[in-house]
């Protein structure tokens, strides 16, 4: 076992399971996926840490326990037909691929979205379409999905992107402001009926092209 495939293996089990990630087969996945190949070089020291890592041009990767418990709760079939928002690094992309069919992802900054690309490729994950594109929108052309899982937060989640789960389907997102949001599971139980539950409290960055709230100042 080389130093990479031992912080991955100590990743899972110090910073993923104690985070209530236990479903085998999504351990499996956060085992054999390499999350090194995701990081820039200058942090690939710290690949497996508990910590946000800079990708350049503002944005950053969450920690991996993050990822592992979006992944984990959004429940994904190897059917299943999954859209990204916010392709970053390409690392959530990857853990997603392993579980579904096919993912889309969508990022907004070309220099993220050209590197994930190849991230992507050298990790050969084959089933992910990287689109340039504002993640707001969502992707219709081709949808519905069965689950969407957004990788940064919101204030709220658009209803734009709602309408583009199947009925069944679920969306995962960290809605809220600083200093408090929450991960929250949006499932569409009809044509016109979505229900949300609130699963955990974190923070993350923000996704860039959603609404913000109005700050009123006295």
């Amino acid at each position: 076992m080389n130093a990479f495939e031992q912080a991955r293996f100590n990743m899972v089990e110090q910073q993923i399971r104690p985070w209530q990630v236990l479903d085998p087969a999504v351990l499996h996945t956060l085992q054999h996926i390499a999350r090194e190949i995701f990081v820039p070089s200058a942090y690939q020291a710290l690949a497996y840490t508990d910590t946000e890592i800079p990708l350049g041009h503002g944005q950053t990767m969450v920690a991996p326990r993050i990822d592992a418990r979006l992944m984990h709760d959004v429940a994904l079939k190897p059917s299943d037909k999954v859209l990204e928002i916010g392709t970053g690094s390409g690392y959530l992309t990857a853990l997603l691929a392993d579980r579904s069919h096919h993912v889309v992802s969508l990022e907004i900054n070309p220099e993220l979205h050209a590197q994930a690309k190849a991230n992507l490729q050298s990790a050969g994950i084959t089933n992910a379409d990287l689109r340039m594109a504002d993640g707001s929108a969502g992707a219709s052309d081709a949808g519905p999905f069965d689950a969407i899982v957004l990788g940064g937060s919101v204030f709220e989640v658009p209803q734009t992107l709602l309408d583009q789960l199947k009925v069944g389907g679920r969306l995962i997102a960290i809605v809220g402001d600083e200093p408090v949001m929450q991960a929250t599971l949006y499932t569409r139980t009809s044509a016109s009926v979505w229900d949300h539950r609130v699963l955990w409290d974190t923070a993350a960055p923000r996704l860039l092209g959603f609404t913000q709230p109005s700050r009123f100042h006295f």
